[in-house]
């Protein structure tokens, strides 16, 4: 028994030495940064590519390098995956027992959804067991694949679709153009978003979702749009905008009553949708506290 656990170690180590050639392609180098020595990584490639039948590498001694082969390649692919998810079960297993939740929430989602929430976790007794990380979903997105987060609310142009993921959508908002009072377009309803080739904007960081949106719209109205500013902070935006500076591109989501702005619906099909979903990993197994908050944030509505 003893063998065969240590059998296992052993692939696990040639994998991480396996991983790590492939980013240096040097084996003096990966031999130094596990503190082995050179043979050990020599076995180690020797030891997989005789299990697989193949050869990973090739040496170019004519140009001193080290190629990767097609199957080398492919192999990382299944590698990375592989000791992604022996870490990720090392995160949930020692978390098993763990009373906190740790909870990814994107500015806006956390700005303006989730404050409706509060009291009825709190009812529960569940916003004291959240460990809150703040940042865009596609940052959020990452940690949780990489079992950094339990759970996160998550924003996206596209119902959530991801491997090994359990998503579920809970709202869809669309997107509008957004003017100051004063603004021409503030007493429309609707607008072309081609007539606006010559506004100045004001919008979010690259790191929104609404950037992608935007892009695309741009992109089929075939005009570079003017932005004046950007910023992470859409207080900040819609201050600059109900003071006439320019305008606006966001989700009805982060729209307010109290917003000195005028709301103007885009025409044409296909507009882009921010889609408002709960994740997690697949492999997660819920404790209590995280399967009641899972419950709670699904039956929002009902």
């Amino acid at each position: 028994m003893g063998y065969q656990h240590e059998r296992i170690y052993m692939k696990i180590k040639d994998l991480e030495y396996f991983q790590q050639l492939i980013k240096d392609q040097n084996f003096s180098r990966v031999a130094q940064h596990f503190g082995v020595s050179q043979p050990t990584i020599t076995m180690a490639i020797q030891r997989l590519e005789h299990e697989f039948n193949t050869s990973f590498f090739v040496r170019d001694h004519v140009h001193r390098e080290l190629r990767v082969t097609t199957t080398g390649q492919q192999f990382a692919n299944h590698v990375d995956l592989i000791l992604n998810e022996l870490q990720v079960a090392h995160q949930e297993i020692d978390r098993a027992n763990s009373t906190k939740v740790r909870f990814g929430l994107p500015p806006i989602i956390g700005n303006y959804y989730f404050p409706p929430l509060t009291p009825r976790l709190m009812r529960h007794q569940l916003m004291g067991s959240l460990e809150t990380y703040e940042h865009g979903s596609r940052g959020l997105l990452k940690m949780l694949q990489h079992g950094e987060l339990d759970m996160a609310l998550l924003g996206s142009l596209t119902p959530l679709k991801e491997a090994q993921l359990k998503a579920q959508e809970l709202a869809r908002f669309p997107f509008q153009v957004v003017v100051g009072a004063a603004h021409p377009l503030a007493g429309q309803a609707t607008a072309d978003f081609a007539a606006l080739k010559n506004e100045q904007f004001i919008i979010p960081d690259t790191e929104f979702f609404h950037d992608q949106a935007f892009k695309q719209m741009c992109r089929r109205a075939h005009f570079r749009p003017r932005i004046l500013y950007r910023t992470a902070d859409i207080h900040v935006i819609k201050a600059m905008v109900s003071e006439n500076l320019g305008i606006t591109f966001l989700t009805s989501l982060a729209i307010e009553p109290g917003d000195k702005v005028k709301q103007v619906e885009i025409q044409g099909p296909d507009l882009p949708i921010f889609h408002l979903s709960v994740a997690m990993r697949e492999t997660e197994e819920l404790t209590p506290r995280k399967q009641e908050l899972w419950d709670l944030l699904t039956n929002h509505h009902n």
